[in-house]
């Protein structure tokens, strides 16, 4: 079964960074879409960054300019690096992985994400 692992989560002071990692392992990874999703307390899902296959990125606005999302095939592992972070940033972040051939998509378990002085 494939299982996205997500890490690199935890508490951080206002201003700070933190780098998520995303190892999803048992499929081609080069054909499949990446994305993070966060899901704040009473708050729906939101989609926060998204990277094609080959690499096209997009953001939503409240992140852009401060987060970056990125992709290393080899290591079957994508990023979201997050600089500048904010108490509105505060959520349970979510690795998704999405087929550009087909129907297939999973999704990691999350890991909390604190902005908190």
């Amino acid at each position: 079964q494939v299982q996205p692992r997500e890490s690199g989560g935890g508490l951080v002071e206002p201003g700070g960074s933190l780098r998520l990692s995303c190892t999803v392992s048992g499929i081609e990874f080069d054909l499949y879409g990446m994305a993070w999703y966060r899901q704040a307390p009473g708050k729906q899902r939101q989609l926060v960054a998204h990277i094609t296959s080959g690499g096209t990125t997009d953001y939503t606005d409240s992140v852009k300019g401060r987060f970056t999302i990125s992709r290393d095939n080899d290591a079957f592992t994508h990023y979201l690096q997050m600089n500048n972070l904010k108490p509105e940033d505060t959520a349970v972040y979510y690795c998704h992985a999405r087929s550009e051939r087909g129907p297939w998509n999973y999704w990691g378990q999350g890991t909390q994400v604190t902005v908190s002085s």
